[in-house]
């Protein structure tokens, strides 16, 4: 039976549906086409290229591999993390750690009798800015060499992507964070189109790639990789999740609170389904009901979904903006999504204009810490909190839209309102 997934990745029986997308995937696999996964946030990506990587190994046809970079803050730092994710594949290791063997030579130790904290440390020891370029190259073309074609997959690149561009200095791309973050994505593409056919690249992300190499000025680098956008579930499937959650736990859910549901998330992002089910579910047992009823409905979206409680769950949202767009980025992004939602869920032109001739005026002030309008409207219509229709911008989710209203609507006031006038006209 399909069990809650709480925010951890699934797998196996706990996955649902998305059998159109694994087979778009595993044809990409087996056609050794190099892909870049897209989507909006909790759309289900990490688990859509686990559950692949799950069904590729039991055909025995494929090397597989995930590394997840979310931890990670430089070029080696990567490196490391793919050696020690391979060191849980016995003949993948094998024919690899030959090329670590000094680093633990002095200890006389055996990687593979480490526990995982303390390899972590050894291998990084022995990993620095002179060296990952060549241990990553000797790590990939030894895998390269298998019968089996290897499928790597890397998790939070462009985490990984956004510490080497801005360090820790502050906000701003550097020229130095520039340079680091070209020699490891140099390096990536490199390694793609040197073992085609041999190789093949998965990335994902918890923030889109392409809105920081566009800021970067190295959208070059994704050239070798075909995007693949995750999209939300339809209704329908969203609607035969919840029954078969319903199914699990004992709940009667009725079709039509089941689209009621629906209907109030507006964008059925698979997390969200989850979360309002459990909600619903841990009301229903509270009160010691096991039917449910379109008035319970909203009762739960309003008081959990949209409570202090229930705002834990999206208040990620938030820290992955100030990832992507730094500390005064993120202000203006704040302010924009805060502006739609307290304007009906959309930003119309006028607005729009405001905050590009805002955005001008602060740095015409000299303020480098804060990306271009431009940049700031990329990254929330790609990363899924905004879609254009006509002139306007509008939030695509509805538990987003109700969640920004309820947490920072109340005492709102646009940073626009600020603009110095000129002859009786915003600048």
């Amino acid at each position: 039976m399909l069990r809650k997934a709480g925010s951890n990745w699934v797998e196996g029986d706990r996955f649902f549906d998305r059998e159109v997308e694994l087979e778009a995937l595993d044809e990409r696999v087996r056609d050794g086409v190099h892909t870049l996964l897209t989507a909006q946030r909790r759309m289900g990506k990490t688990s859509l290229v686990r559950e692949l990587l799950r069904r590729l190994a039991v055909t025995n046809e494929f090397e597989t591999v995930f590394v997840d970079l979310e931890s990670a803050s430089t070029a080696a730092d990567a490196v490391v993390e793919m050696v020690l994710q391979v060191r849980e594949k016995q003949a993948a290791w094998a024919k690899i750690k030959g090329t670590f063997a000094n680093v633990l030579r002095e200890a006389n130790e055996r990687i593979e009798e480490l526990s995982l904290a303390d390899a972590r440390v050894r291998l990084r020891a022995g990993t620095d800015a002179g060296n990952w370029r060549q241990r990553g190259d000797d790590v990939l073309a030894s895998l390269a060499t298998s019968e089996r074609t290897l499928v790597l997959v890397i998790d939070e690149l462009p985490i990984l992507v956004s510490r080497l561009l801005k360090g820790d200095a502050g906000p701003a791309i550097t020229p130095a964070g520039r340079r680091a973050a070209d020699e490891f994505l140099s390096w990536l593409r490199k390694s793609g189109q040197s073992h085609r056919g041999r190789l093949v690249l998965i990335l994902s992300g918890s923030v889109g790639l392409e809105p920081l190499l566009e800021q970067a000025g190295l959208s070059a680098h994704a050239n070798i990789f075909s995007s693949y956008d995750l999209k939300p579930w339809t209704e329908e499937t969203a609607a035969a999740c919840l029954a078969e959650l319903a199914v699990a736990y004992e709940v009667n859910l009725p079709l039509e609170v089941r689209h009621a549901m629906c209907r109030r998330l507006r964008c059925c992002i698979p997390h969200h389904v989850q979360m309002f089910f459990d909600k619903l579910h841990e009301q229903l047992r509270r009160e010691g009901r096991s039917a449910a009823g379109v008035a319970d409905v909203d009762r739960v979206y309003r008081e959990e979904m949209l409570a202090v409680r229930g705002q834990v769950d999206l208040q990620h949202y938030q820290d992955r903006l100030q990832l992507v767009l730094g500390r005064r980025g993120y202000l203006i992004a704040l302010d924009i999504l805060t502006a739609a939602a307290v304007g009906g869920g959309t930003v119309g032109m006028d607005r729009i204009r405001d905050y590009r001739a805002y955005c001008s005026s602060v740095a015409e002030d000299g303020d480098t810490g804060l990306p271009s309008f431009d940049d700031i409207l990329h990254v929330l219509t790609h990363d899924g909190y905004f879609e254009r229709r006509d002139s306007d911008y509008r939030f695509v989710s509805g538990l987003l839209e109700d969640w920004w209203r309820s947490r920072y609507g109340e005492h709102f006031r646009s940073i626009t309102e600020r603009l110095p006038l000129d002859g009786g006209v915003k600048r």
